[in-house]
């Protein structure tokens, strides 16, 4: 299981990301727009992926990583849960999410090209 702490961190490691309330919920940003929420109370965050991310991420384990079940998760929108999430998967999930919704400069931080 991943604390809460280590999500944060994971999160915060992506250049330029910024904290803020959204709703009942933890948002994490990239120029004012969400990557991704946290919601502590239910061990759960949501990120942004492409549909094909989507579907790759959501093949590993439905009952770890699942779309949401209404028109978010048509638009990417995906469930992760934080007490069967590998630190390691975590990690590629947050950053496909911030390159997702990332200005291109700092998207190609990221990109495979500069690993």
């Amino acid at each position: 299981m991943l604390n809460i702490e280590t999500f944060r961190q994971l999160a915060f490691s992506l250049p330029g990301v910024t904290e803020a309330p959204h709703f009942e919920k933890t948002s994490f940003r990239i120029n004012k727009k969400i990557f991704a929420t946290l919601d502590i109370k239910n061990s759960t965050a949501c990120v942004k992926l492409s549909a094909i991310d989507q579907d790759v991420f959501s093949a590993f384990d439905n009952t770890v990583i699942y779309p949401v079940s209404n028109k978010w998760g048509k638009q990417g929108w995906t469930i992760i849960n934080l007490q069967t999430i590998r630190e390691d998967m975590l990690t590629d999930i947050l950053k496909t999410a911030y390159i997702e919704t990332a200005p291109k400069k700092l998207a190609a931080l990221l990109s495979p090209e500069n690993d």
